[in-house]
């Protein structure tokens, strides 16, 4: 099978070489460094799978699509660093197959690479501890909703996310912006929808990730369930 590795790491496209090239029956056709890098040596040498970190400087999750939507047949997997449930959500509705963090075990990323090229799903034991935990259904996630584009959200459902990771109650919530509890509870469920979401610590990461509320708050903060 041929592989491309796609990272700005160049540390660990040595790393990942190293590991790939010792395997029977797998070569690497190439190294890119950013979106264009690969796209242009999916053009000139092709691949079965192209093992990315999309969250390394220049890349993004909109590579995997832009990908995909030119070679139908390419498979995706992803190599990260730790990431939260709603990152591993729009990975795979994006087109991802298969996805490890870049500390698992040498043997799953190998056999991550492997088995996504027979076409078959892998995800390394840390990822599956993070599906369980979120109650993902891999089965019902549908990639034809995931869209390029930004998430949007209204001016109150950014009012009542920012609330909610300060800490506050739909009751509280309630008082502070004149609306009923009935509301709030509803503004809330579809910003987790909208988020892709099923608790209260996701809308957090969405509140910090986008500097609604500050990492800071958090530092001495109890766990959130």
């Amino acid at each position: 099978m041929q592989v491309i590795l796609a990272d700005s790491n160049e540390l660990i496209l040595l790393g990942l070489r190293t590991i790939l090239n010792a395997e029977t029956g797998i070569r690497i056709a190439g190294e890119a460094k950013n979106q264009d890098e690969l796209m242009a040596q999916l053009k000139t040498f092709g691949a079965d799978v192209v093992l990315i970190d999309f969250t390394s400087h220049g890349f993004s999750i909109d590579t995997v699509p832009k990908a995909l939507a030119k070679y139908k047949d390419l498979r995706f997997v992803a190599i990260t660093e730790a990431q939260h449930a709603p990152i591993l959500i729009d990975a795979l509705k994006s087109g991802v197959t298969s996805y490890v963090k870049k500390d698992c075990e040498l043997a799953e990323i190998i056999d991550a690479v492997k088995e996504t090229a027979q076409g078959k799903q892998f995800f390394c034991g840390q990822l599956l501890e993070t599906i369980q935990k979120a109650n993902i259904d891999l089965a019902e996630l549908n990639t034809e909703e995931f869209s390029c584009g930004p998430v949007v959200l209204s001016e109150r459902e950014n009012e009542i996310i920012t609330l909610i990771a300060e800490g506050q109650t739909n009751e509280q919530i309630a008082e502070i912006l004149f609306l009923s509890k009935h509301t709030v509870n509803t503004h809330r469920k579809n910003i987790m929808a909208k988020l892709g979401v099923k608790n209260t610590a996701g809308i957090v990461m969405y509140a910090v990730k986008t500097a609604l509320v500050s990492p800071n708050r958090f530092l001495f903060a109890p766990s959130l369930a």
